[in-house]
């Protein structure tokens, strides 16, 4: 009887110091999958009703509302609203992209929330 209480002990153990390391690792495969597909098919719709994708200025906003020049082109909302990351901070938009020549680049901050090597951007493509 000890020794199956040992083995609880042990495995609970690793269970409470591994938690973080677990939840971590979904956040940011949630993160990965919104900066890879979530937002693709709304912004293809935008590209193609618009001409091109939002600037950076514009935003992933101009996905719910339309910016300024939009004219009768814009037959949004694309979007009902925009997450933030599971950090809690605000997805990073760029058009043209930096990293994606062509496209666009979508990030998000990570967990530390400031631009750093820990981003996850749709440039990562794992």
């Amino acid at each position: 009887m000890l020794i199956v209480i040992a083995l609880i002990v042990v495995v609970a153990g690793l269970v409470v110091t591994n938690v973080g390391r677990i939840f971590g690792g979904g956040q940011e495969d949630a993160a990965r999958l919104f900066v890879n597909n979530s937002l693709n098919a709304p912004l293809l719709k935008y590209r193609m009703d618009m001409g091109s994708y939002p600037t950076t200025e514009q935003g992933l906003r101009a996905l719910m509302t339309p910016p300024a020049n939009a004219g009768n082109r814009w037959r949004g909302p694309y979007i009902d609203r925009i997450p933030n990351d599971p950090w809690g901070n605000p997805y990073q938009y760029r058009y043209p992209g930096v990293r994606n020549v062509g496209g666009f680049d979508l990030w998000s901050l990570g967990p530390d929330g400031v631009e750093s090597g820990d981003d996850i951007g749709n440039w990562d493509r794992e």
